[in-house]
């Protein structure tokens, strides 16, 4: 099997989500695609957790100097100030 991709995931995620809100699937088939999407949710939210620690903002100060800063979400913000 080919190496998964977000966006692959992403697409077989939105695939699923149409049948089941089609509602026409037997429940066990039903059942099985829920199944994977809970899989191919979390792949994506693991994928998207990654990226975001992989992130850099670039800054400019003052004097027109460019230098990084790691980027920093607000989740992490606010756990560092409890």
């Amino acid at each position: 099997m080919a190496k998964l991709t977000f966006e692959k995931a992403m697409k077989k995620l939105e695939q699923i989500v149409q049948e089941l809100e089609s509602g026409d699937q037997p429940l066990e088939k039903a059942m099985k695609n829920f199944e994977e999407g809970v899989q191919l949710s979390k792949f994506c939210s693991e994928k998207l957790d990654e990226t975001e620690k992989k992130i850099t903002v670039l800054l400019q100060d003052q004097e027109g100097n460019v230098f990084e800063k790691t980027f920093i979400s607000e989740n992490e913000s606010e756990d560092e100030q409890l």
